[in-house]
């Protein structure tokens, strides 16, 4: 790694995208546009010594719960199996995006499917990114009723992360959407129980309290800012801070 090049303050980290995050905003399926530009940005940070596990949603092209309402034959549990399916089409063409850019990748999945990536094995995870190996985790849990949030803090815990950074369509956490009341009120650090006070959408529930237990900083920021996934890794004042303490004043 040239010299020149900024370092980051966490030797790991958990970079969580949600499957919107590949297609333009309101649309569903995939944009190879949308997919490059958080390919470039997770390269450029990883080029600053952390090493980057990634866990993808899959909402872009199929969530669970869209088979729950109303008198679909699917049962709700197949719904979440269909759904985890989904992460796998993303994180093979994330897989490749990275890869086109010169990175080093895996792709692993919590189902096993061989023929098309690594059945996810803590071990063996934890050794690719020691080599550099930027590891994208796909099909969630494997089991139904948890989501993608609960993964990517479950993968950040196992993989003994510094941090678990959520990348998001807005600027951080506010008080209410943004997108409905342009007042709300950005939130710069918050604690897990003001999280839980103000029901705050960071992250699901069971997500908050697997952090707040083992006290795990989680950042939510804005992706869609060109550099902002390189900013986050390199440490700067971006997006909301939710941590077990208030900062302590300067």
């Amino acid at each position: 790694m040239p010299d020149s090049l900024p370092s980051s303050p966490y030797s790991r980290i958990i970079l969580k995208l949600s499957g919107e995050s590949f297609a333009p905003a309101g649309e569903r399926g995939i944009s190879m546009a949308e997919v490059v530009h958080i390919a470039k940005q997770t390269v450029r940070a990883a080029q600053q010594g952390v090493e980057i596990g990634i866990v993808i949603g899959g909402g872009n092209i199929l969530r669970g719960a869209q088979f729950t309402a109303g008198a679909s034959s699917i049962q709700e549990a197949t719904g979440h199996y269909m759904g985890m399916l989904a992460t796998v089409i993303n994180g093979l063409a994330l897989q490749d995006a990275l890869e086109s850019l010169g990175a080093q990748t895996r792709l692993m999945t919590a189902i096993k499917m061989d023929g098309v990536a690594e059945p996810y094995i803590r071990r063996r995870a934890k050794r690719h990114l020691e080599k550099g190996r930027i590891v994208i985790f796909a099909a969630g849990t494997g089991a139904p009723f948890v989501t993608t949030d609960t993964a990517a803090a479950q993968k950040a815990l196992e993989l003994e992360c510094d941090i678990l950074m959520k990348a998001t369509r807005v600027d951080g956490v506010y008080s209410e959407d943004p997108e409905k009341n342009p007042h709300a009120v950005l939130y710069d650090h918050l604690t897990y129980n003001q999280v839980r006070e103000k029901n705050l959408r960071v992250m699901d529930s069971t997500a908050i309290a697997h952090c707040m237990e083992h006290d795990l900083p989680i950042l939510v920021f804005n992706y869609r800012n060109d550099g902002n996934i390189e900013r986050a890794v390199r440490g700067d004042s971006i997006g909301t801070r939710v941590t077990s303490a208030a900062p302590t004043p300067a």
